[in-house]
């Protein structure tokens, strides 16, 4: 049953990609993503891949990552 829920981690992740990649408008430029986001990001699938590890190890994975890229999207609206 975990290789089902990983499958739909890692498919709701691609949906969610390719939806903000048809909903940005054209013409414009995406941003690069901060260091902050990148590092968040690469928690968070560290976290779905190693869910056979332990719960403890995971949830610790995707718990850092979230928070960096909540972290990082205050400081960017703060800039804007």
């Amino acid at each position: 049953m975990e290789p089902l829920y990983t499958g739909i981690a890692i498919a709701a992740l691609i949906i969610i990609v390719v939806l903000l990649l048809i909903s940005r408008q054209k013409g414009k430029q995406l941003r690069k993503p901060s260091n902050l986001f990148i590092i968040g990001m690469t928690l968070v699938v560290l976290g779905i891949i190693f869910i056979d590890a332990g719960r403890l190890i995971s949830y610790s994975f995707i718990g850092v990552g979230v928070l960096l890229e909540i972290i990082d999207a205050i400081r960017n609206l703060k800039s804007k």
